[in-house]
């Protein structure tokens, strides 16, 4: 067996890991269906960081855990007004984690096109299709199709996406230290918000600007999210765009004032045009980390832009994805 085999064959192992986690979560909602089914609980059995766990099961699946459950839930529900027809709807719902029949009824209506009560009469006998819009997510996975090539001493990777070679990382592991960052912060939707971005840099830099901030070598900035759009309600979604600073530098009205934690992280190196952020981060989560003998810790990651798009002779974004890691 040649070195290139025996390292394929390494993080073939190393991703049946991530799959038999993920598989052990699937297998979890199943169960408990009826359940409070929270991210702290499913990241537990996961064994992985709840920081980190909804978007590795995202990466992993191709299916956001919050809609995976809720789309197991209707399908068990449908199946089950079928074959228990002296079971009440509401018996039904509250048997596959709905907390009010009205509830179920809009959800239902939603994805199958009509009433709960019209299905169980005669209307699945001629409606065959489960929510159109979504596959059924099974025990094989659709990866990110990517090629990886490895320097296992030196830690450090080469990562190419196949279906679209325009992107591709430069990866290595860093330990860095603890950053002391001044940060506005935005409670709400980030994607399709035209001028987000532009608004809070702006308001961060007005503010850092006179107060001498900027000068300092090595200022960096930061976007750090909390949030996953697929679990949490868009209106819940918490961003925060930071620079460093230095430590003791107070914070003022809007500007706040925390520290990034040191330690070691899993760092992508990409330079893409904006469209491409969705798929840079699940090539690092869903094709490179659960490859890399790594899984994330309780820390949070985020992304350090490294240059102004409108300077770049083609517009694209320098950026670093900073995922915190441990041994897996």
């Amino acid at each position: 067996m040649t070195l290139k085999e025996s390292d394929k064959d390494g993080r073939a192992r190393l991703r049946k890991e991530y799959v038999r986690r993920i598989n052990r979560v699937i297998d979890y909602i199943e169960a408990n269906l009826d359940e409070k089914l929270s991210l702290e609980k499913l990241s537990e059995v996961a064994c992985f960081s709840r920081y980190h766990f909804h978007r590795i099961f995202g990466a992993v699946t191709g299916e956001p855990l919050g809609r995976f459950i809720h789309r197991v839930r209707l399908e068990r529900a449908a199946s089950k007004l079928i074959h228990n027809p002296k079971k009440s709807i509401t018996q039904v719902a509250l048997e596959n984690g709905f907390s009010s029949s009205s509830g179920f009824a809009r959800a239902f209506k939603e994805a199958f096109g009509m009433s709960a009560r019209a299905w169980r009469a005669e209307g699945h006998r001629t409606n065959s299709n489960l929510r159109k819009d979504e596959s059924k997510t099974g025990k094989e996975y659709a990866v990110p199709s990517l090629y990886i090539e490895s320097n296992a001493v030196a830690q450090t990777w080469r990562v190419v996406m196949r279906e679209k070679p325009e992107i591709q990382a430069n990866m290595e592991i860093r330990d860095m230290p603890k950053m002391e960052v001044a940060y506005v912060r935005h409670i709400g939707p980030y994607t399709g918000t035209s001028g987000l971005y532009g608004r809070l840099i702006g308001k961060l830099m007005g503010w850092a600007g006179p107060r001498g901030l900027l000068r300092f070598p090595g200022t960096k900035m930061l976007f750090v999210y909390y949030d996953n759009p697929g679990i949490t309600d868009e209106t819940r979604l918490r961003t925060d765009v930071c620079i460093t600073v230095p430590e003791g530098t107070p914070a003022e009205g809007e500007i706040g004032r925390m520290a990034i934690p040191g330690g070691r992280y899993a760092v992508a190196h990409f330079e893409i045009t904006p469209d491409h952020y969705g798929d840079v981060w699940n090539a690092v989560y869903g094709g490179w980390l659960p490859e890399s003998g790594y899984q994330p810790d309780e820390r949070p990651a985020f992304e350090v832009h490294r240059n102004n798009p409108g300077e770049h002779p083609e517009g694209k974004h320098l950026i670093e994805i900073h995922v915190p890691v441990k041994p897996l």
